[in-house]
């Protein structure tokens, strides 16, 4: 008999693609969790101001650090459980190799360290603050990140168009709109407080999404 239909080996790859799936769930409840527990107890940071990146610096920054390349990590993974879970049909190849392109962005991101911003670490001033090649490597990882998660969003929305699931279409569409608005924002050098807030608002809602979506395909591969 073929080891494809060999119901002990289908039972293997279907644990791998569930395990795979996990990683997406856990993914965005570990980076919003750890990013906000930090941006509300540690001194000198305003969630209305600075960028959650900017927790990479200062004593603890480290955590941050980790928080990137883990969560990044844990994106990839769910990008390789995304393509064993769609398997053909319009989106299974370019929709996982975008979600794993926005992972690697993180784990980049989190590598190459952002550069502090006016008041955080605490006592930063204006006049201290400067543009470090990591710092730009970081920006760039993060928007190439950002820009391949929102043509997931939108790749998927065709999917299930397809499929004739209209909630997810018009979720995943929705929250990939909602997504690129926010960054889009942020990215305008605006600063004010209104585009910072709209962007952490943002990126909550792309990853409870992606827990969600995973969620959701965990549950139909069982």
């Amino acid at each position: 008999m073929s080891t494809t239909t060999d119901p002990t080996t289908r039972e293997d790859g279907a644990r791998r693609t569930r395990a795979l799936l996990t990683a997406g769930v856990v993914a965005g409840p570990l980076y919003v969790g750890t990013s906000l527990a930090q941006a509300l107890t540690r001194p000198g940071f305003d969630l209305s101001r600075h960028p959650w990146s900017a927790l990479a610096n200062g004593d603890v920054g480290w955590l941050q650090v980790t928080n990137l390349v883990v969560t990044g990590t844990l994106v990839i993974a769910f990008a390789a459980g995304l393509r064993r879970a769609l398997g053909q049909g319009r989106g299974a190849v370019w929709a996982p190799r975008l979600v794993g392109v926005h992972g690697a962005g993180m784990v980049a991101a989190g590598v190459f360290r952002a550069d502090p911003v006016p008041g955080f670490p605490a006592g930063t001033t204006p006049g201290e603050v400067v543009v470090s090649w990591h710092g730009t490597v970081h920006l760039a990882a993060g928007a190439v990140g950002f820009v391949c998660l929102t043509a997931a969003c939108l790749v998927l929305a065709r999917r299930f168009a397809a499929e004739g699931r209209r909630a997810w279409s018009v979720v995943s569409a929705v929250v990939g709109v909602v997504f690129l608005g926010a960054f889009v924002g942020i990215a305008s050098g605006a600063g004010s407080r209104p585009t910072v807030l709209a962007f952490v608002a943002g990126v909550v809602v792309v990853f409870a999404w992606m827990t969600a979506l995973a969620a959701s395909l965990r549950r139909a591969d069982r």
